[in-house]
């Protein structure tokens, strides 16, 4: 028995993971691939997932019930980040679209990145402390959207 055969078998028999990884079915060459891992989807998913902890700070701060919410400065960088995320979630569209994938992600990330702007300008323009929560809330979901859909596993297609 050469060297290289009996280090294999110790490895297998001392961690139970290595067997149970050699025991899985291999991945079918036609597997749809995750984009998660990539520099720029990773990013998406890095902002998005801040600026929802911005938000979600300002629903438990009660911000919404301040008057002159979205004229403060803390709003005016949060506007500009957001614009940004929005510009990344183009960018990743348009990645996806040049690569040639018929998936539902490239058309998501349009749409998320046409709706960032439209969330951020409701809570911006919202009259009352009912209307910003409301916007508020969108924003939340919106930017949690963002997240899933890139970090969900990605499914065959059908």
């Amino acid at each position: 028995m050469s060297c290289g055969v009996a280090l294999a078998i110790s490895l297998m028999l001392s961690d139970p993971n290595v067997a149970l990884a050699a025991a899985q079915p291999p991945v079918a060459a036609e597997a749809p691939v995750t984009v998660a891992g990539e520099p720029l989807f990773a990013d998406i998913v890095a902002r998005s997932g801040a600026l929802k902890g911005v938000v979600q700070g300002w629903i438990e701060a009660g911000a919404a019930d301040q008057s002159g919410f979205a004229s403060g400065a803390d709003f005016a960088g949060f506007r500009t980040r957001a614009a940004e995320l929005a510009a990344l979630d183009m960018q990743g569209h348009v990645i996806l679209k040049e690569r040639g994938t018929d998936n539902d992600l490239k058309c998501i990330l349009r749409g998320i990145s046409e709706d960032i702007p439209l969330k951020v300008a409701a809570l911006e323009a919202a009259a009352s402390t009912a209307e910003r929560r409301v916007a508020l809330d969108e924003l939340v979901y919106l930017l949690n959207d963002n997240v899933e859909v890139i970090t969900a596993p990605p499914q065959p297609e059908v």
